[in-house]
């Protein structure tokens, strides 16, 4: 766990598998009629729990194209930039601890950053000269990566107070190994046409599973150092920690459930991550995501989120 300057982030990032002051407190907004859901509530607005966790699953899950799911695998590293030292440790710190209750192991310090964090007055600029400067950090080229250059586009021209940009690794579960060829990288000679795709051994054919998986290897999260003021610490923290654990989209519109996500639309909405949001992580991180059919995938992630909406429910009866 890092504090640093953003300049040699990006740069020194492997492939690999201010203050802010309180928020202020103004009514939430919410449709008509239709109350934000708790998860704690077996039916909401006439509909039942699992309708509900399959429609969140839908809203906010934003794999990349063509591909199931991603998530961290083991390890993360986070680095941030153009923050002072207190508030940086604070996120470093929060992103880490909801990491390990994950399973995932936070770095050590002087590790090097795959999750790189920077606060910017000029978002826009940041954004724009990374991706000019950088592109390859944002788009290797292999397949299954990225969510593609109209969403890059996005993400540089975006107004949000947080955006974030994943890469991830489509990753053979048996070996480790990746399972996409990346442009310009070859195995021994390069002078066979199969040196430059990666091999796959198949140990089990099956029409229904897949041994192939995705893993997150990089995030980068730009903070919009005039609107997070907008909400406490904690707040920050957490929103960035969901956003970088978990592929979620920036267009989601989460008003209908109890989530961190509404934090920037109605700051006394959840204080930090709800019921809603540690059952998704939680369930995202407890499935296989071995299903080929990618709907069967989205539906063994919301039945691996019941499952954790039960155990949290167990655990605050005890």
């Amino acid at each position: 766990m890092v504090v640093i300057a953003f300049a040699a982030l990006l740069a020194a990032a492997p492939m690999q598998t201010p203050q802010v002051p309180p928020a202020p407190q103004t009514a939430p907004q919410t449709p008509p009629g239709e109350e934000p859901a708790d998860l704690g509530e077996i039916e909401v607005t006439g509909r039942p729990l699992d309708t509900m966790i399959r429609s969140f699953v839908n809203e906010v899950a934003e794999p990349n194209n063509r591909r199931g799911l991603a998530r961290w695998d083991d390890r993360i590293c986070i680095g941030v930039a153009n923050l002072r030292a207190e508030p940086a440790q604070y996120i470093i710190d929060r992103v880490s601890t909801v990491a390990e209750d994950l399973g995932v192991i936070p770095g050590e310090p002087g590790c090097t950053p795959n999750v790189i964090i920077v606060a910017s007055a000029d978002p826009d600029a940041l954004a724009r000269q990374l991706v000019e400067e950088r592109r390859q950090a944002f788009r290797m080229g292999g397949s299954g990566m990225d969510r593609g250059g109209d969403a890059l586009g996005e993400f540089v021209s975006s107004d949000a107070p947080v955006r974030w940009w994943q890469v991830s690794m489509p990753t053979d579960a048996e070996t480790g190994g990746r399972a996409t060829r990346i442009p310009g990288e070859c195995r021994n000679s390069c002078d066979n046409p199969l040196d430059m795709a990666p091999i796959v051994q198949v140990f089990a054919a099956s029409r229904l599973q897949t041994q192939i998986v995705d893993y997150i290897f990089r995030t980068v999260v730009i903070l919009d150092i005039d609107q997070v003021g907008r909400v406490s610490g904690q707040q920050l923290a957490d929103y960035v920690a969901m956003v970088t654990l978990a592929q979620i989209d920036p267009d989601a519109d989460t008003s209908r459930y109890a989530s961190i996500l509404n934090v920037f639309d109605t700051p006394d909405a959840a204080d930090g991550l709800t019921a809603w949001d540690q059952a998704y992580l939680n369930g995202l991180y407890d499935a296989e995501r071995t299903r080929k059919n990618l709907r069967a995938g989205r539906t063994e992630i919301a039945d691996s989120i019941h499952r954790a909406h039960n155990t949290l429910q167990d655990e605050e009866a005890e």
